[in-house]
């Protein structure tokens, strides 16, 4: 048993365990988790895994690398909230064994596994690997990228050249780019590039382009882009001039905040290891070997920080890239003294509270669901059948479809011709952007106010679901059945009318060209 214990495999195995231990406490979080895994969720259900759909209509905000791990999870275990959070829970995983293998080649295994510790219950780290979006699998893609060239560049200074490593490097910096965009490699290549050049060892900059690394790159990351474009002509405009470069460079968009806001959050987030950065040994090394391992961690935490600073819009997921340099200086920091018997209990209660705390955080959003229709989709899953048809009013429920495993599209009920309700930043935008791809579908499913006139003339039952209060404003809906209901929110089944009226005409709807 003894021996087991110290097995180098063990920390990452119980780290991997502790990640993945809450992942299923808490319902998804509107709108990103709700989002993420609806459209993963429309994909296994259309059978169409090339183009990502938000409600049948091509969405192309991210590209699909979590869709299609999440789709996939779907498939093999089912639709529980944590197979919806596999994607995420990979990204962690990617990090935080990058993060162990590297400390522990070049510095041994107890810094390993301080850092690994360090990373691990960072509360930001911990509850970002168990949420379904993005953040955590592109920041695992830049991670290993990262300290794969790290790697690499080091193997050069002692004379020698590691392939694996550099193959390690290109291929997660291409499922970065599918992953999240073009961060999957501008990162890490900002990273790698300010970190050489401060070491004066730029020449090593020509020794990590490789020829077969950015070949490889190639055939991992280009085919779905230069797929997309052929079959979408407007959408290489669309997917980097319009959601990377005019969302980087311009405001406008939700979530703006001071340049200060992300050094701030990641500090308070990373409690108590950011407190480990103010120690000189953070900054000072005693050993040789320390020192590059240093100076890369500054780099990058300070690459990340600027970076996603300068926009006005800024989200809490996108430091996560962060996270994996934080821990290792923390690691660095207590190294240095971790012979002092007062520096070994603070860092074991700093450990115990960086896990209460991450524990903690679980319960409060399991506790207090935020926006969730669990109970509608539920509801609707046990009455529903697959030739009604589901019409979302004046709102995009995200979750819903996926709790209450709806395989078809929903239609929404909007003012989709008032530029002043699709102009912001926000779920009517998506759907809108969306629809100008594919417009025969658009004209189906996002409908005008003034179509729900006539649904008392439909032929078959529909269910609706929006704000209560939606009754006075769509009488139809008074001679529906109230089903559910879930803080203000309701679930009517609309009953097929008996007999057609001479007012029952064509249903009014958007058109794309309109907009």
């Amino acid at each position: 048993m003894s021996k087991a214990l110290h097995r180098p495999w063990l920390p990452l195995l119980l780290a991997v365990a502790w990640l993945v231990a809450t992942a299923w406490a808490r319902p998804l979080e509107l709108p990103d988790e709700g989002r993420y895994v609806g459209v993963a969720w429309s994909m296994l259900g259309s059978g169409d895994w090339l183009v990502p759909r938000l409600d049948g209509l091509p969405y192309f905000h991210k590209p699909p690398l979590f869709y299609w791990i999440t789709a996939a999870s779907l498939a093999l275990f089912g639709p529980f909230e944590w197979a919806a959070r596999v994607a995420s829970l990979l990204g962690g995983v990617a990090a935080m064994t990058a993060l162990y293998l590297f400390v522990r080649r070049w510095q041994g295994e107890a810094n390993a596994r301080w850092s690994l510790l360090a990373l691990a219950t960072q509360p930001l780290f911990f509850i970002g690997g168990q949420f379904a979006n993005l953040d955590m699998l592109v920041a695992g893609c830049i991670t290993a990228s990262v300290l794969a060239f790290a790697h690499a560049a080091l193997r050069e200074q002692e004379g020698s050249r590691s392939y694996a490593a550099l193959a390690i490097g290109y291929g997660f910096a291409a499922l970065g780019l599918l992953a999240k965009g073009l961060i999957g490699l501008v990162l890490p290549g900002l990273v790698i590039a300010g970190w050489l050049l401060l070491r004066r060892q730029w020449r090593l900059l020509w020794r990590l382009l490789w020829l077969p690394g950015i070949l490889l790159f190639l055939a991992i990351g280009a085919p779905w882009f230069l797929a997309m474009q052929e079959r979408y002509p407007g959408f290489a405009h669309y997917f980097f001039v319009v959601q990377h470069f005019a969302r980087y460079a311009q405001g406008g968009f939700n979530n703006a905040q001071p340049f200060w806001f992300l050094p701030a959050v990641l500090a308070l987030l990373a409690l108590p290891w950011s407190a480990w950065l103010l120690s000189p040994h953070a900054r000072r090394a005693r050993e040789p070997l320390a020192r590059p391992l240093l100076q890369l961690a500054w780099v990058w935490l300070g690459v990340v920080l600027l970076f996603f600073s300068l926009p006005s819009s800024k989200l809490v997921g996108y430091i996560l890239p962060a996270t994996a340099p934080l821990a290792l200086l923390a690691a660095q920091a207590f190294a240095a003294q971790a012979d002092r018997v007062r520096m070994q209990r603070w860092w074991r209660a700093g450990a115990a509270a960086a896990a209460t705390a991450c524990l903690a955080g679980v319960a409060l959003a399991a506790t207090l669901p935020r926006q969730s229709a669990r109970d509608l989709g539920r509801a609707l899953r046990e009455q529903a059948t697959r030739q009604e048809r589901l019409v979302f009013l004046h709102a995009y429920y995200f979750d819903l479809p996926f709790y209450a495993r709806w395989r078809g599209s929903v239609e929404v009920v909007e003012d989709w011709n008032d530029p002043a309700l699709i102009g912001g930043d926000n779920w009517r935008k998506e759907l809108a952007d969306a629809g100008v791809f594919d417009p025969e579908q658009a004209r189906r499913l996002l409908r005008l106010p003034a179509g729900l006139r006539t649904e008392s003339c439909s032929s078959a039952a529909w269910w609706a679901v929006g704000p209560q209060a939606m009754v006075q404003r769509y009488p139809v809906l008074q001679a529906a059945q109230l089903v559910a209901t879930q803080r203000d929110l309701a679930l009517w089944r609309v009953p097929a009318a008996g007999l057609r009226t001479p007012d029952c005409g064509e249903t009014p709807i958007a058109s794309p060209a309109d907009r």
